[in-house]
């Protein structure tokens, strides 16, 4: 059983389809709504795109992003679930059964719920999301979207991962584009922040200006989507993991397992997915143990992410907080693949630090150390 219903709990009961009987547990009715998740065609590999096609919305074979002054086409393909693709791609999966019920605690037998009733199986994996925690320092990706209609083609042919023509403010602020079909596309104001909270009326009347700007006219909103997902500064994942029961399976956001940077959770999410396929049968101990042990190693080669992280919240003002990004999108496009898929090489290292760098020297060198003190819990 899967103790949280959302992106990871769905793709690993996807990814046990017809191998295992999975159920799983979450406190809203419908987990999935409202939500996008993408990755770029290098995030993940050939087996694991073959399992998540069923789950796909839309494809792409490119992406644009663009800056003042400067617009770039990258070759990476990309790719989209939303909560009706992979609601879709689970309802055709035998074996899985959904429970709504508030989850009190998890172990590795099974899950009890607020109201005290326990719900036992061979094993449980704990996948609840994103919890604070003193062992980590983050700042936030927030970002409000529409999926809307227009009355006449708006001329896309590939997502646009980053506009940052528009003006900024709380921070890095640009709007995030997929394009479904040759009207319909998800419109998504995006902010890299140092505070967590978002006004819905002010977003709402920035996609509206926005979409005015692009000569767009919006027949209907068909949905709308939010969240604030985090970026992390500073993690000590040693001390993290000894506040989790060495015999309990955790992944997900629980697991601080999404790109320091970006932000993006679906690769962590396939990469959990892919080993609790090939350990669940050996048990909740073993399980676990494989599941920390790569978010261990992941934690570690995800050092330099974090470092990019403190540079940009850290030695950037918030309005100089573009000229890094443009920076970076003006690199070689093979390094950005790379980056993207958490598999930067020491020379791709070196090329994103050497040169003018866009902030402050002096504060980008007081980034450097990931000092970090664990607060009491």
């Amino acid at each position: 059983m899967v103790a949280g219903a959302g992106l990871a709990g769905s793709l690993a009961a996807l990814r046990l389809a017809g191998a295992a009987d999975v159920v799983l547990i979450d406190q809203r009715p419908e987990p999935l709504a409202g939500h996008t998740w993408s990755f770029h065609s290098g995030d993940v590999d050939s087996a694991q795109r073959a399992w998540l096609q069923p789950a796909l919305r839309c494809q792409w074979d490119g992406q644009d992003v663009r800056f003042p002054g400067y617009g770039r086409q990258l070759r990476s393909g990309y790719a989209s679930i939303d909560a009706d693709s992979l609601g879709a791609a689970l309802s055709g999966v035998a074996g899985v059964t959904r429970i709504t019920g508030r989850v009190a605690s998890v172990d590795a037998g099974g899950v009890t719920l607020a109201d005290g009733q326990r719900i036992e199986g061979d094993l449980a994996v704990d996948a609840r999301g994103f919890s604070p925690h003193p062992s980590i320092e983050v700042r936030f990706q927030k970002f409000l979207g529409q999926e809307i209609l227009l009355e006449a083609p708006h001329g896309l042919t590939r997502p646009v991962i980053m506009d940052a023509t528009v003006p900024q403010m709380d921070g890095y602020r640009f709007f995030y584009l997929l394009p479904f079909d040759d009207r319909r596309l998800l419109v998504e104001a995006t902010y890299y922040s140092d505070g967590a909270s978002l006004s819905s009326a002010d977003q709402r009347a920035g996609i509206a200006e926005y979409a005015a700007a692009q000569g767009w006219r919006i027949a209907t909103v068909e949905r709308e989507e939010n969240g604030v997902l985090p970026i992390a500064l500073r993690f000590d994942a040693d001390a993290f993991w000894r506040g989790i029961p060495a015999d309990l399976p955790t992944i997900g956001l629980r697991a601080m397992r999404f790109h320091a940077l970006t932000g993006y959770s679906l690769p962590h999410a396939v990469r959990s997915a892919d080993l609790i396929a090939r350990h669940w049968r050996q048990g909740a101990q073993v399980l676990a143990g494989a599941l920390r042990g790569d978010s261990l190693a992941d934690a570690k080669a995800q050092g330099f992410y974090r470092l990019l992280s403190r540079m940009l919240f850290e030695a950037a003002a918030p309005d100089e907080r573009r000229h890094v990004m443009e920076r970076f999108y003006r690199l070689p496009e093979p390094l950005i693949e790379r980056f993207y898929a958490g598999q930067s090489t020491w020379a791709d290292k070196a090329r994103i630090l050497t040169g003018r760098p866009p902030v402050p020297v002096g504060r980008a060198l007081r980034c450097l150390p990931e000092t970090f003190k664990v607060k009491p819990a």
